[in-house]
């Protein structure tokens, strides 16, 4: 009979050799999860990444207030009707007397709100780097402390003018790109195998939490206070989340002060020496050369795409095109990201499942949570396209959209712990760099296809998406893999297996 979570012993693997594609088991008691050491810290870490994607989109919910003097008169331009009641335009932008608004047209909007990114693909390898080398925690931490410091200077660098306020983001985006492989880093060390999905899909689905959180209080606070408060109230929010993390992590489990002796020896037992931090080398030449990390590396990309189109674009439809008003739009902007958290969190524990009780390997559940990440949203995506100047139909579209994207969060977004734990921070900046060029490029496009505010523009944008995304479900499925790649054991594991090979 099966025991209890709390009491459960990992088995060892039933063969006397074991296999590459399993996860590092050992015969160790498993202890509880709750208030764990490891559970407080991917608890946290979902703080931290919350609390900087809510900074990374706070802009594009405030856009919407920074440049009402812009916007086109309802039914103008292929825009949906004005709803009955509503009145002037101008009226569902009421700000605080004072409030400063620019005249920035869609193309300007869109260089900003993209202006992040190009300073977010930068240090993304070099995090990844550092990280593996020396451990991620104060990386992490720094990362998040300077871009909410940066935050706090939105207000004055707008007033310059949209040049200044590139400049700004782009340096928030540089600060900020050290965190995502910071965590993955902190995670090869932290992570049993076992408890893989579940541990970074809770901290990582911080992202989505965030967009959620982010989105109706910026509409909210842009209303109350005027749009200046968003950045003021964020940046501070991050500067307090750092202090906590620096007096409260620590790198390894066997530096940690306040950890039990059983989850400690447990954690370094079933993590294993992939748990160690890599020298100062690296393999770049297999990496360059593997399949399945460029597999990753194309499917993040083609995710990304719709991911930051709705990250960055989905407000400013929300309100040009549907007339919804600020808090509104906040709000059911936010929905999505609401429904994507609960469904990435939730096929966490569903995956380690099917890992634990050998149902499928990692393998075919890292192919099965991204192909139905893929293939949905495209659907989805497609009937948004259609869905016209209905509000209903929209917010469902979108909200399903991000509800099943969510599974991918089990699926090609933690891959590369999996292929290669020693070397996890560092695929993940290179992954990340990659995935992140559709966030310099979406915006972009989008102002491109929407500049005369048109429904049929909007259509093109979520086309593209859904053909992207169809795209990424191919690729990942013919040359995807869940196995340890040769190049990333360690010496002594790959002459040893070279030896049972012979």
């Amino acid at each position: 009979m099966e025991q209890p979570d709390d009491s459960r012993s990992v088995d060892a693997a039933p063969s006397n050799e074991s296999r590459d594609d399993d996860p590092l088991i050992r015969d160790v008691p498993v202890p509880r999860r709750c208030c764990s050491a490891r559970f407080n810290l991917a608890f946290l870490m979902f703080l931290g990444i919350s609390v900087v994607y809510g900074l990374r989109v706070n802009l594009s919910v405030a856009m919407v207030a920074m440049v009402n003097a812009s916007q086109p008169a309802p039914g103008l331009n292929g825009s949906c009707p004005l709803p009955a009641g509503l009145g002037n335009a101008s009226q569902k932008l009421e700000q605080p007397d004072g409030t400063p608004q620019y005249p920035w047209d869609a193309e300007t909007q869109g260089w900003l709100l993209g202006a992040f990114f190009f300073g977010y693909m930068c240090t993304q390898i070099p995090g990844g780097y550092l990280s593996g080398r020396y451990g991620g925690s104060r990386l992490l931490g720094l990362g998040v402390l300077v871009t909410a410091a940066l935050t706090l200077l939105t207000p004055p660098a707008a007033r310059r003018g949209p040049r200044w306020l590139f400049a700004l983001r782009a340096l928030e985006g540089l600060a900020e790109g050290v965190t995502i492989p910071a965590m993955m880093s902190m995670w090869a060390r932290w992570a049993p195998p076992l408890e893989r999905s579940q541990l970074i899909s809770l901290s990582g689905n911080g992202a989505n939490f965030g967009a959620f959180l982010a989105m109706p209080l910026t509409g909210f606070l842009c209303q109350a206070l005027g749009w200046p408060a968003v950045f003021y109230l964020c940046g501070v929010a991050g500067c307090l989340w750092a202090v906590l993390w620096f007096l409260l992590v620590w790198d390894d489990p066997r530096a940690h002060r306040r950890i039990s002796k059983e989850e400690r020896d447990y954690i370094v037992a079933a993590v294993g020496h992939q748990g160690g931090g890599h020298g100062w080398s690296v393999p770049v030449l297999s990496m360059v050369t593997s399949v399945p990390l460029w597999a990753i590396v194309v499917t993040q990309m083609c995710s990304n795409w719709s991911f930051y189109t709705q990250l960055t674009s989905l407000p400013t439809y929300m309100s040009n095109m549907l007339h919804f008003d600020l808090k509104a739009n906040g709000f059911l902007s936010a929905l999505p990201y609401l429904a994507a958290w609960l469904t990435a969190t939730l096929t966490g524990f569903v995956a380690d499942r099917l890992i634990e009780r050998r149902a499928l390997s990692v393998t075919a559940v890292r192919k099965l949570f991204t192909l139905t990440g893929m293939l949905f949203p495209a659907v989805f995506l497609l009937a948004l396209a259609y869905a016209g100047c209905s509000p209903a139909l929209t917010v469902a579209f979108l909200t399903l959209t991000s509800a099943t994207a969510g599974t991918s969060g089990s699926g090609v977004f933690m891959n590369q712990i999996d292929i290669a734990p020693r070397y996890a921070g560092f695929l993940l900046g290179i992954t990340n760099t990659f995935g992140t060029v559709p966030g310099v490029v979406a915006p972009i496009v989008t102002g491109y296809f929407t500049e005369d505010h048109t429904m049929e523009g909007w259509r093109k944008v979520f086309w593209v998406s859904a053909g992207v995304n169809l795209s990424a479900a191919v690729i990942y499925t013919l040359f995807g893999s869940g196995e340890v790649q040769p190049w990333a054991l360690p010496r002594e594991d790959e002459e040893a297996r070279e030896g049972r090979t012979a």
